[in-house]
C-alpha cells in the first residue's frame, strides 16, 4: 500500500522534503554480480542523454549535468528508473498526494570523484501558495512555479490528461532535483549551479509532462526559463 500525505505550499512542502531527503543515502545506480574487481558485469557509463531511460534529458540538460557532477559519462541508469515509469507510479496514485518518491539517481562512474544526484516526483494537494521562497532560492516562470538554487531545483506543474481519468481535476506534480547523500556546501559558480539545477529539473518536467500527454505540456515552456521571475 501506498503511503500518503497531504502538503500544501510547494515551497514550505519542498523545502521540507528536500531537508529530509538530503539525508538519505543512495543505492548504486546498476546493478548485477561483480567481477573479481567488485565491478558489476552489465556494469555500463553512458553520455548524460541517455540516462533515466533515455529522452528525459536534452542536449541542455546533459550539459547542466557537466556543470553540477564535473563528469560528462555517467553510470547507465537502473531499469526502474525511467520517465515513463515515473508516469506509470503517478497514474496509479492519482489523485492522492503522495510523499516524493524517486524517479531516477544519476551516479558519476566508478573511478571518478562520487557524486550522486536524485531526481524525485511527488503529486501535491493543489497550486502553489503566494509564501515567499527561502533566500536561497530564485523563483523562475516555469509551469506553475519553479525554484532554484545552488544544490537543488524543483519544478511544479499542472496536469489535464486522459491517462488521469479518475478525476476532471488537474494534477498538481512536483519535479525535485538534488544532490543526494550527506548534505555538502555547493562548490562553483553559484549562479551557473542555479541554471544547471534548474535545466535539469525542466528536462525531466518537461519529458513527463509529454509521457503523461498533458494538455500544453502542463504549461512548461520547450526551453528551460533561467531568468528570475
Amino acid at each position: 500500500m501506498r503511503t500518503v500525505i497531504s502538503r500544501g505550499s510547494v515551497r514550505g512542502g519542498l523545502l521540507a522534503a528536500a531537508v529530509a531527503g538530503s539525508l538519505f543515502l543512495g543505492a548504486a545506480g546498476c546493478g548485477g554480480d561483480g567481477d573479481e574487481g567488485g565491478v558489476p558485469k552489465d556494469y555500463k557509463v553512458v553520455a548524460g542523454t541517455k540516462l533515466c531511460g533515455g529522452g528525459a534529458m536534452s542536449a541542455d540538460a546533459s550539459r547542466a549535468l557537466k556543470v553540477i557532477t564535473g563528469s560528462s559519462r555517467f553510470e547507465a541508469s537502473a531499469k526502474e528508473y525511467t520517465v515513463a515509469q515515473t508516469a506509470a507510479d503517478l497514474v496509479e496514485a492519482f489523485p492522492v498526494p503522495t510523499v516524493e518518491e524517486d524517479a531516477c539517481r544519476v551516479y558519476t562512474p566508478i573511478g571518478t570523484p562520487n557524486f550522486e544526484l536524485r531526481i524525485t516526483w511527488r503529486l501535491a494537494d493543489g497550486a502553489p501558495t503566494d509564501e515567499p521562497a527561502a533566500p536561497k532560492f530564485t523563483v523562475l516562470k516555469m509551469g506553475e512555479e519553479a525554484l532554484a538554487a545552488a544544490d537543488v531545483a524543483y519544478v511544479r506543474f499542472a496536469c489535464k490528461s486522459d491517462r488521469l481519468s479518475q478525476s476532471s481535476g488537474a494534477a498538481h506534480i512536483d519535479i525535485g532535483v538534488r544532490r543526494g547523500g550527506m548534505p555538502k556546501p555547493p562548490e562553483g559558480d553559484v549562479e551557473a549551479l542555479k541554471d544547471a539545477y534548474a535545466t535539469v529539473a525542466h528536462s525531466f518536467s518537461l519529458a513527463l509532462a509529454k509521457e503523461l500527454r498533458c494538455e500544453k505540456n502542463g504549461g512548461l515552456p520547450a526551453k528551460p526559463v533561467l531568468n528570475p521571475a
